[in-house]
């Protein structure tokens, strides 16, 4: 016996990336430097090493115990103040944030809690997407409807495009702002729109806000629940934001955030929670509580961005269609051609690893939106993301 549901999986981006590299050879000429993977290179703050090996001797009993699937009062309190010194918020400590253990387990686990198992179900999401959406909608047994975001737009999503029949069977809807791999950040319109569809079809908005904190304009990206607040929404309803400290302060490993919104949802995924069995390490709970208190190391990884998009956008602009994007640390680039003959290419040549767009979209409503388009993640050292850049810019002109 087995779940059948496991069956309609898609292959992960990177396994397609494995698949498509299999009979490449990369030239031996050039070493390797892969902007594939959106995974944070820049090192661990020293304090947040040292805030967990405090953590283990202060505390002998720290692992002794078992972790409250709620969380440490203390740690929630870091998280309402968080809210508060980013987006001046006024959340409830005790009924509207739980810790996660990092956003890609808590935007899975919550859409096992919210969706009612049905064939007609629907789960709404950006194309191209982070693939946990999809996976969570089908792993619920709901049926996953792409939409597509619109270069024209800077890549805003069409949600226009969506059939009433459609957001009438809706009950989960993913967004993803500052997006992946777009870099696209959502106005306080677009979030009136999308509440209106919401209080008019009863889903709930599940807001993925991982790299809020990577951003290249003076004005940091605007918050799901800090546009709620805006527009007179002070109780979150039907609105889940989720975040994490992987890529505010370079802790992957950690695998530490939070879920924060409606009081009544939050309930209900505690209660699914503390079956699931995912309470947070007391470990990694006292170092988060460091991270959360301290933006001192977050204004620097900022800067090293910056400097880094700032160092590494004009190589690339001259040879293909890309800008700067709002946030993110990714490259959205437009290619000419097909996406995966671009990246099987340019590694043979150039030992340079990217991402076709065609792999994180979906082909939906005739057209894949992700196909003639790569995704670079800029996380490396700026040297080795300059010599990248480089070597692309020169691939393309020898390809032309």
């Amino acid at each position: 016996p087995m779940n059948p549901l496991l069956s309609r999986l898609q292959p992960y981006p990177f396994e397609r990336l494995r698949q498509l590299f299999s009979t490449v050879t990369p030239n031996p000429a050039f070493s390797a430097i892969s902007l594939g993977m959106g995974e944070p290179k820049h090192p661990t703050p020293a304090f947040l090493q040292q805030a967990m090996v405090d953590a283990i001797t202060s505390q002998p009993s720290g692992l002794a115990a078992y972790p409250a699937t709620a969380g440490e009062p203390k740690l929630r309190e870091a998280f309402t103040r968080w809210l508060h010194t980013r987006y001046q918020l006024e959340v409830n400590p005790a009924t509207q944030v739980l810790p996660v253990n990092g956003s890609r387990e808590a935007l899975f686990a919550l859409a096992q809690t919210l969706l009612e198992p049905s064939p007609e179900a629907v789960v709404v999401c950006p194309n191209p997407f982070y693939q946990i959406y999809e996976g969570a909608a089908l792993l619920s047994g709901a049926q996953p409807y792409f939409v597509a975001s619109d270069p024209k737009r800077n890549f805003a999503q069409d949600w226009d495009s969506v059939p009433d029949a459609i957001w009438a069977r809706t009950q989960l809807l993913f967004v993803c702002s500052p997006g992946n791999p777009t870099g696209a950040v959502m106005p306080l319109s677009e979030w009136e729109k999308l509440f209106a569809l919401s209080d008019r079809h009863g889903f709930v908005i599940a807001s993925d806000e991982c790299y809020s904190e990577i951003y290249f304009r003076e004005e940091p990206p605007l918050g799901g629940m800090e546009a709620a607040a805006k527009l007179g929404r002070s109780d979150f309803k039907n609105l889940i934001s989720l975040t994490s400290l992987s890529k505010r302060s370079n802790v992957p490993g950690m695998r530490s955030g939070f879920a924060a919104g409606d009081a009544a949802l939050i309930k209900q995924f505690l209660l699914y929670r503390t079956y699931h069995g995912s309470a947070m390490s007391p470990v990694v709970q006292s170092a988060s509580i460091a991270a959360w208190n301290d933006e001192d190391h977050v204004v620097e990884n900022r800067r090293m961005y910056r400097d880094k998009f700032a160092q590494v956008t004009p190589i690339l602009t001259d040879v293909l269609e890309v800008a700067l994007p709002d946030a993110a640390f990714y490259l959205w680039a437009g290619v000419r051609g097909s996406d995966t003959d671009f990246a099987r290419d340019l590694l043979a040549q150039y030992n340079v690893t990217v991402l076709p767009g065609s792999y994180l979209a979906r082909d939906a409503h005739g057209s894949n939106p992700g196909a003639g388009r790569i995704r670079m993640a800029l996380v490396a050292e700026t040297a080795e993301c300059v010599e990248a850049a480089r070597r692309i810019a020169e691939f393309v002109n020898s390809r032309s």
